[in-house]
């Protein structure tokens, strides 16, 4: 069972919350940020999991995305603040953090933000900094991919003007990818559906904050970081995780042979075990 809460900020934002675990306070938080265009409902296929491991779920929904209110024009560290508050109203303290692909950065920023509050992070299929030096940002990108961030790096006018043309193309994954949402991770679409009846302007803004000043460096994550990324990803190369690692302290890099940017979700359960041997530590 998923309880579903909402979150008044002092802004007078709401923040749309999920807790898989609901008055289970013996077990660790692990705070999951969903991907672009998703809502934050956190990854059912590691639920049964997650139980065994002594670990708790929670999310929440970007601002825009399902029941959340907008807050345009945010960028990549607001995430923390926004996360701080949801486990104030839930009476965490201390919890991990895992994000996939656009929930990667996301991730990171409370690491980076709330090194009192984040035990350990978990990137997947995560993007890099726009700025970070030394990495060929679109090597390895699809067409479609890098065509709507080229789009969004124009600025706002230019990215909504891309995504009402019709420019858009269909997101560029492997046949991996196509087989994973077919069996084992068809969770993904659950959460794609509902975001994207929320129109685009929450991704919008996500891509935007992407190619964007982030409002923090990787390198202030002191907490153990784990970075998982399929080597045959087109959306976002292997090369961002790559060069995140490089940047975190405590930093571990998993590059999966043969892996897309779904697909590599099948090794999330190592990823969930290697989250469950670091909280205990810290």
């Amino acid at each position: 069972m998923i309880d579903e809460i909402d979150v008044v900020l002092r802004d007078g934002r709401t923040l749309r919350a999920y807790d898989a675990g609901p008055g289970d306070v013996d077990r660790v938080a692990v705070v999951w940020h969903h991907g672009t265009p998703n809502i934050g409902a956190p990854p059912e296929p590691l639920f049964e999991q997650a139980y065994r491991l002594g670990l708790r779920w929670l999310g929440y929904d970007r601002p825009g995305y399902g029941g959340s209110t907008p807050n345009p024009d945010r960028d990549v560290a607001s995430a923390a603040a926004d996360v701080a508050a949801v486990a104030d109203a839930l009476g965490i303290e201390r919890f991990a953090v895992m994000g996939a692909s656009g929930g990667g950065p996301h991730a990171l920023a409370c690491a980076a933000l709330l090194p009192d509050r984040v035990l350990a992070a978990v990137s997947i299929a995560g993007l890099a900094p726009f700025d970070a030096d030394g990495l060929d940002w679109f090597a390895g990108m699809g067409e479609s991919g890098a065509a709507t961030l080229r789009a969004a790096a124009r600025g706002r006018r230019a990215k909504e003007e891309f995504e009402s043309s019709g420019a858009a193309g269909d997101p560029d994954f492997l046949p991996v990818d196509e087989e994973a949402l077919n069996g084992d991770w068809a969770w993904v679409i659950d959460v794609v559906r509902p975001a994207l009846a929320s129109g685009p302007a929450p991704a919008i803004d996500d891509d935007l904050a992407f190619v964007g000043a982030w409002g923090f460096d990787p390198g202030q994550v002191r907490a153990p970081a784990l970075f998982l990324h399929g080597a045959g990803d087109r959306v976002v190369p292997s090369a961002h995780s790559e060069w995140l690692s490089r940047r975190c302290p405590v930093a571990e890099l998993r590059v999966a042979p043969g892996e897309g940017h779904v697909s590599v979700l099948r090794h999330s359960p190592q990823a969930l075990d290697w989250l469950a041997v670091h909280v205990r530590d810290e």
